[in-house]
């Protein structure tokens, strides 16, 4: 069970920022205040961000929870799909470059209606089949 509480304060009402006028468009400060239980254990974590929405808890707690909701999705994706976190590409753009692949292979997957495999199956249909390879990279037109 988790429990969020979310404050705002527009930053007209705060002494003035360190470097503001390099905050273009800065206009809320918000802290977020998680509270999760778990069995016998109760942990809280507090954590700030900075915006240019005007200071409405309501709206800026729902921007803040969709954004984490795609972030998290995506990043889970790529670990089950591509084992993206034990990666040991290191070198130069290397890392960059893969992970560009990366998220343009799970799209092209997504995009590929005919089977209903999970993307981790997709994948390895097209390693081993060059007509379903095909199929996938034609979806995208």
């Amino acid at each position: 069970m988790e429990k969020r509480q979310v404050w705002t304060v527009d930053v007209s009402e705060l002494p003035q920022v360190h470097n503001q006028e390099l905050w273009t468009g800065l206009k809320t400060v918000v802290m977020i205040v998680s509270e999760r239980r778990l069995w016998n254990k109760t942990t809280t974590e507090a954590r700030f961000y900075v915006s240019s929405l005007s200071s409405n808890a309501e709206t800026i707690a729902g921007a803040i929870r969709s954004h984490w909701g795609i972030e998290n999705s995506l990043h889970w994706t790529l670990d089950v799909t591509f084992c993206e976190d034990e990666s040991r590409i290191r070198k130069q753009n290397s890392p960059e470059n893969f992970a560009l692949l990366r998220r343009l292979a799970i799209n092209l997957l997504k995009q590929e209606k005919t089977s209903k495999q999970s993307l981790k199956m997709k994948r390895y249909r097209a390693a081993m089949d060059n007509n379903y390879l095909v199929k996938i990279l034609n979806s995208a037109s």
